[in-house]
């Protein structure tokens, strides 16, 4: 199983051209994702006007790769008229738990939570103020994800940028969130580690009767009842696996037969 810091670094070069708080907001959705057992990759963030154009190209006057593969329209604009220009959007796939596949898969369900993993993505995304593509009704873009801050593509275009407060705002969002939480979140492998160490401290509570409130074995029966009846104690609710044993011992060489405990009361000062 790969650690957070493995899963981050698979998508530190496509993380390094964007804007740096694009940067961070995207790290910590991939933490956000890993924290609910969804990996997650960046696969496209800046991407050049060049880039842009050639990508453009697929499908409409580039119609086959280099393999002689048929090729989609996967784009519906040109050099300058994407926000990844600009280096303020993602696109982001599922990285399956062989740590090297990836999936575009919207309905893949591999946490088994009765929830798409692809719709956990998103879901995560729009907290810390991501706009999706998926919602749009003329390109839908599934993979898409990006933050323009109420700024169009000419505005872009021409130089304008997001204001400091903009940006700082942005931040506060996960600075919040960070600062609130008592622990880190536990990953989906740490809950399931948990619960069966929860498991095991109970079965090995009730194995020593740590909290005096088990029934013995029945195995014991005999010989805490030999030992109540004698007066060695009084009740046989409250032993643990060790005292158990003890009186088990006492009572089969014959320590706690009437007979034997008379003899030892009538010694008593005697010797």
């Amino acid at each position: 199983m790969l650690t957070l810091e493995q899963v981050k670094a698979k998508s530190q070069t496509r993380l390094a051209g964007v804007h740096p708080v694009i940067r961070q907001l995207g790290e910590e959705l991939i933490a956000r994702c890993y924290n609910r057992g969804v990996w997650i990759v960046i696969t496209q963030g800046l991407r050049t006007y060049a880039e842009q154009d050639a990508l453009y190209a697929q499908g409409r006057t580039v119609l086959y790769d280099s393999k002689g593969k048929k090729l989609s329209v996967v784009t519906k604009v040109k050099g300058g008229y994407s926000i990844h220009n600009f280096g303020f959007a993602l696109d982001f796939a599922l990285l399956l738990k062989d740590g090297k596949s990836v999936s575009w898969d919207t309905l893949r369900d591999d946490d088994k939570d009765s929830l798409p993993d692809w719709s956990e993505v998103v879901e995560e995304a729009k907290k810390i103020g991501f706009e999706w593509g998926g919602d749009w009704r003329s390109f839908v873009d599934m993979p898409h994800l990006q933050m323009v801050f109420g700024l169009t593509t000419a505005q872009f275009r021409a130089g304008k940028r997001p204001t400091q407060t903009q940006l700082d705002a942005a931040l506060s969002k996960i600075k919040k969130a960070t600062t609130s939480k008592e622990a880190e979140p536990m990953t989906a492998e740490e809950k399931k580690e948990f619960e069966q160490l929860k498991a095991d401290v109970k079965a090995l509570q009730k194995r020593v009767n740590i909290n005096g409130d088990q029934t013995p074995p029945e195995a014991y029966h005999k010989a805490l009842e030999a030992a109540k009846a004698v007066g060695a104690i009084t009740t046989t609710n409250d032993k643990d696996q060790s005292y158990l044993k003890v009186i088990q011992t006492l009572y089969n060489a014959g320590f706690l037969e009437p007979k034997f405990i008379e003899m030892v009361r009538s010694y008593k000062g005697k010797v």
